[in-house]
């Protein structure tokens, strides 16, 4: 095991007298200090020296190795093509594309007049270009990019500290200045009336809860409401339908949706409800030039999806056009005029679904495992579908689907200007057996030479949570990992939604137990298998998988070499207990209100990791945070760190890095990225002890 260097004293947290009690039952929290009263703003100096003391440590630790983290940072950075360009689109009057300068962190964005054909000729000119936004800040995120139809003005958002507290702002695209118009604390969303002199945008809180739909007219000094949600555990976004006709506002928290439509020829009318929100109904609408479409679950748990009829929008106009089925799980959709193209999952495997004139068809694609969805189709007159492709051993691929003809164009496949052949990596997927019987599927990919049984290292990654699964895709960076022969997994546990809806209710609220437990039994199934040895397994998982990463080492530490904790949400029990929060009345219907209910309480309270650390060993642990981060703030891995420095008995290296100026997806610039990659990357070899590169 990786120990903690003996010559390095770690930091020790102070412990403070806290208790609390709910439903009859209390519990003691002598971290519970680490939670700035002021939260969003993070003054107290105690708790700013204390994360300013681990990052010390941290940078000490790190410090021996930094020979092997500059050689990673630049194998990762050498796959990267610094003067990347993107695959150009059309839109309104103007082409579109993106690029990165050699060198530079962010992109750049350019327009022209639009032509013939978007992948020719010159007259590119400079619409946005990030880096100079970013310059002289520690983070930088654009959020909307989106020019009006008249195409005289661009409005734009950006955020600057990671809090995604969005500021927007319009440009005059003739003389290149902003305007007058900024509007703080949004979502970042943007969306342009028909007229080009107005557009709405969300409002956030001040607890970062998105609720109020405003319509900003150029130059106005007032804005007018469109729409306002009060019920707190619902979050507002909005966007334009594919045919940009109507804007769409969407109300909803994780199970259940309510969705508004207003005309974008004139955003003063009322919005127009299509179904009120009733419990567990979760539903999706778009246009796309001929008639309305919803993506709704009321007929199945896996969607199907619906006509909207003429003579009005509400439920009873909505005729079932496409089915859902237990092994066909209908998980995305867009509207183009004359064609539905829908992201579908056929018994696990991604799949694009073309419905056309009241039949319908699948793409075809050139390997039997991948991961498809709908690319940047910006127009729903275009008569092609552009698709993001990739496998665990085919990079990031963007295609053109032909509709007439059905043929796949490849636009762009990514370039790994280092060199990477793929044939010299194998892919394969198996189902693991978990305790309950279930199966559970997992991906792997390896180096051709690796060789099962060899006792070579084992790297696996999890999430299973918010029914977001984790398809087989593409990393050039895991290549640093596959080239010193590791084996890399995937494991597709309950709580995503790789096999359906269902398998995301069967890990959430009283079940969630299971989405810890099919991680546990899948490490436990390679081992067992060959494809490690035993306790030859790092893993790693951020934010609701950093929760998952936490309630695995809790319940089999044994198995584990070393841990990486993104952003985790650890202390699940304290942040559900608080309303105050932005994101806790929204996150009930996911985990469970401990407030009301005394079994969400005992639920929450038996699997939490903070609640669980026990004295015993764990493996080595680097966990991450940033202050600014609003969806797992940064006390979460503080508390989860000092509670286990304080609580374990052995003496296994444990670090924490906390980003003072950055949020929940790390530092902002696509290189800064990648340092953050290959410090991970040394950790998981200090894990093995194979740090010791020549």
């Amino acid at each position: 095991m990786l120990k903690a260097p003996e010559s390095l004293a770690a930091p020790v947290a102070a412990t403070k007298p806290y208790s609390a009690t709910h439903h009859g039952k209390s519990f003691d929290d002598p971290y519970f200090w680490l939670k700035d009263p002021g939260y969003p703003e993070v003054k107290d100096e105690e708790i700013l020296g204390y994360l300013k003391e681990e990052n010390a440590y941290f940078e000490q630790v790190m410090e021996p190795e930094k020979a092997l983290t500059d050689k990673l940072f630049e194998e990762i950075k050498g796959r990267i093509k610094e003067d990347d360009v993107g695959v150009p689109w059309q839109e309104g009057k103007y082409d579109y594309r993106w690029a990165f300068a050699e060198g530079t962190q962010y992109r750049i964005w350019y327009y022209r007049p639009r032509t013939e054909n978007p992948f020719e000729g010159e007259g590119w000119q400079v619409l946005l270009d990030e880096n100079v936004e970013a310059k002289g800040k520690e983070f930088y995120k654009l959020g909307s990019l989106t020019v009006s139809p008249d195409g005289k003005y661009l409005a734009y958002s950006a955020d600057d500290n990671g809090s995604e507290r969005f500021t927007a702002k319009v440009r005059n695209l003739e003389t290149g200045e902003d305007l007058g118009d900024s509007i703080e604390e949004t979502s970042g969303e943007i969306v342009w009336d028909s007229a080009s002199t107005s557009f709405a945008y969300v409002k956030v809180s001040a607890e970062w809860r998105p609720y109020l739909v405003n319509r900003h007219t150029l130059g106005a000094a007032e804005d007018q409401k469109i729409f306002e949600e009060e019920n707190t555990s619902f979050f507002v976004h909005i966007r334009a339908t594919s045919s940009d006709q109507y804007l769409i506002i969407r109300s909803a928290d994780h199970v259940t949706a309510e969705n508004h439509m207003v005309p974008l020829d004139d955003l003063s009318k009322a919005p127009e409800c299509f179904a009120v929100r009733r419990d567990g109904h979760d539903y999706y609408v778009d246009h796309g030039g001929q008639a309305l479409y919803v993506r709704s679950n009321k007929g199945h748990r896996n969607f199907c999806v619906y006509e909207v009829q003429t003579g009005g929008i509400s439920e009873d106009h909505w005729i079932p056009v496409i089915e859902g089925s237990d092994t066909r799980y209908l998980h995305g959709m867009q509207v183009f005029d004359g064609f539905l193209a829908v992201q579908d999952r056929l018994d696990g495997l991604d799949q694009i679904y073309i419905w056309r004139g009241g039949k319908g068809s699948y793409v075809e694609f050139p390997e039997p495992v991948y991961e498809v969805g709908l690319g940047g189709n910006a127009e729903a007159a275009q008569k092609f579908v552009r698709l993001a492709y990739s496998s665990m051993t085919t990079p990031p691929t963007v295609y053109d689907w032909d509709i007439e003809t059905g043929a796949l164009t490849i636009r762009k496949e990514q370039e790994i200007p280092s060199g990477y052949t793929k044939e010299n990596y194998a892919s394969e997927r198996k189902m693991v057996t978990a305790r309950d019987g279930t199966q559970i599927p997992v991906s792997i990919v390896y180096h051709k030479d690796w060789k099962k049984g060899s006792g070579a290292p084992l790297h696996l990654y999890g999430y299973g949570a918010y029914g977001l699964g984790m398809s087989p895709s593409f990393s050039s960076a895991r290549l640093s990992l596959l080239d010193r022969g590791f084996a890399y997994a995937i494991a597709h546990i309950r709580g995503g939604d790789e096999l359906g809806y269902g398998w995301y209710e069967a890990g959430k609220l009283e079940r969630r137990t299971n989405t810890f437990n099919d991680f546990v039994d899948v490490a436990r199934a390679l081992s067992d298998e060959g494809y490690c040895a035993e306790g030859g397994i790092s893993i790693s998982g951020g934010s609701a998988g950093g929760e998952l990463m936490g309630a695995v080492v809790n319940q089999a530490p044994e198995l584990f070499a070393g841990c990486v904790m993104h952003v985790p949400f650890v202390d699940v029990l304290n942040t559900m207990l608080d309303a105050d929060l932005p994101l806790t009345p929204i996150e009930w219907p996911e985990w469970g209100n401990p407030i009301e209910s005394a079994e969400a309480y005992d639920t929450i309270a038996d699997y939490c990791p903070y609640s669980n650390v026990k004295a015993k060993d764990y493996p080595p642990m680097m966990v991450t945070g940033g202050l600014n981060d609003p969806r797992v703030t940064y006390w979460e891995p503080a508390k989860w760190t000092a509670k286990m420095r304080a609580t374990k008995t052995d003496d296994n290296l444990l670090v924490m890095k906390i980003n003072m100026g950055a949020g929940h997806g790390g530092k902002s610039g696509r290189f800064e990225r990648l340092w953050e990659v290959a410090e991970e990357y040394t950790f998981v070899l200090k894990a093995f002890g194979l740090n010791k590169e020549k």
